[in-house]
């Protein structure tokens, strides 16, 4: 017996289902998000048991990862795909996702088997893109987008690493609904995800992302794959950065860096030599030692403060994150002395990266504090620290990979809180508040009076 066609209102956030429309979802309490789908018949089978399994039974042979041919994509992974998982990889249009498969791919060909299915391009467009990058004369190629045709080739070629461009573009037969919507993107992953695991192909899919930057599809998308890739970055920038939003095999805190050129992506081994340089005696300016992953990257910080004109000054941040501007503002007006209460405070992590992590708050503060007081920071010092709302300053982690990486780039001092222990030939200015790191690090700070 099967159950007859129905349709249902779907979620297109959170995934939630219900027999009508809400205009609030019940699950996740957003306006505007219920939308139309027909569930097709679903079959009502016997299957039979499968015998049950104790975990010390359990042979955990770990399979060779894969290659992808190109390290900073390998970095973000965990060091290469694993046999018969399922990536995401999220980015805004013109990124360069289809780019950068498409060279993985390449790399993967010369000893593996590699398949692309298009659902996007033609197969004369993807030679096109192919002639350009070169080396990918091995790929197979696929352009279909009926959901069964391409689990039933899968099956039957079982390639090493298969890319789907992208998943909002598959749709299936029995659903009533467009490519792209709930039902379809949710029905696409659980197919491709049994194919993947049954067949041991590493599946890459390509999503579509939303006005806010998230993937777009019900949520239900990323909790189905193994890992979820971010490509940050627009069409303005050359430099790009990939992230691991979730990863089962490895870390989510691993950066990968590219810069696009002629040939294609290209990976930044170095970042430091890239975003790290400033302009010796630029007021404004600060070198941040922030680390991402297992990598520290030194990073130019931008702040520019103005008097505003507006009943409320403005805390405007690109790179970092808005609330932890906002704070780091009110301990420098109460703690250190920086008048900013009337004025408007912009800060600009340079290259388009996005920092995360607190250990560059006392970049950002000095950076601040530089801008506001119109005096440059000393030439050749970064610094790193987490600020408290009292005003002093906590250790950053990891430190001395981070000071091994300033002495790489050659810097001469560095600004950090008490407890950082000196490596090498580089200086450390230790400072117990934000007030005494303002006064250290910036080149000849007027003095102030105790209020």
């Amino acid at each position: 017996m099967a159950k007859t066609a129905a349709v249902q209102f779907s979620c297109t956030e959170c995934g939630y289902t219900a027999g009508r429309w809400f205009g609030k979802c019940p699950g996740c309490s957003a306006f505007g998000t219920l939308v139309e789908e027909v569930v097709g018949q679903v079959a009502q089978s016997q299957a039979p048991p499968k015998p049950l399994l104790r975990l010390v039974d359990v042979e955990a042979a770990e399979a060779a990862r894969i290659s992808t041919g190109v390290p900073e994509l390998d970095r973000v992974l965990g060091g290469g795909l694993v046999p018969g998982s399922l990536v995401l990889l999220g980015g805004e249009p013109g990124v360069g996702k289809s780019t950068l498969l498409l060279t993985a791919l390449a790399a993967i060909s010369r000893d593996r088997r590699a398949l692309l299915v298009t659902g996007e391009e033609s197969v004369a467009q993807v030679k096109l893109r192919a002639e350009r990058l070169g080396g990918a004369e091995a790929v197979e190629v696929l352009a279909e987008t009926e959901l069964e045709t391409v689990s039933q080739t899968l099956e039957a070629e079982r390639p090493d690493v298969c890319v789907i461009d992208s998943v909002q573009t598959l749709y299936a037969s029995e659903l009533g609904s467009a490519p792209g919507s709930v039902a379809q993107v949710r029905e696409a992953a659980a197919r491709l995800l049994r194919v993947a695991k049954e067949c041991g192909v590493a599946t890459i899919l390509v999503g579509h992302v939303t006005k806010d930057g998230s993937v777009a599809g019900p949520r239900v998308l990323e909790h189905l794959v193994d890992c979820v890739l971010q490509f940050e970055g627009d069409r303005y920038h050359a430099h790009r950065v990939l992230r691991a939003v979730k990863n089962r095999f490895g870390s989510t805190n691993e950066l990968g860096v590219f810069e696009m050129t002629g040939v294609g992506l290209v990976g930044v081994p170095d970042p430091s030599e890239v975003f790290g340089r400033t302009v010796p005696g630029e007021p404004g300016a600060a070198v941040a030692c922030a680390l991402e992953g297992t990598r520290p990257i030194l990073l130019e910080i931008q702040a520019l403060v103005a008097q505003s004109e507006l009943a409320m000054p403005r805390r405007v941040a690109t790179g970092v994150d808005p609330k932890r501007l906002a704070m780091i503002v009110a301990v420098l007006s109460r703690h250190a002395k920086v008048a900013l209460g009337q004025a408007d405070v912009f800060v600009n992590v340079a290259g388009g990266v996005r920092i995360d992590e607190p250990g560059a708050d006392l970049a950002v503060a000095l950076a601040i504090a530089s801008a506001a007081r119109r005096v440059p920071v000393k030439t050749g010092v970064a610094a790193f620290g987490e600020i408290g709302l009292t005003g002093r300053l906590r250790p950053a982690a990891q430190a001395e990979r981070r000071l091994e990486e300033c002495g790489k780039l050659g810097l001469s001092a560095i600004l950090a809180p008490v407890g950082t222990v000196a490596t090498g030939k580089i200086a450390v200015e230790a400072a117990e508040t934000l007030r005494q790191a303002i006064k250290a690090g910036l080149d000849g700070d007027r003095p102030e009076r105790d209020d």
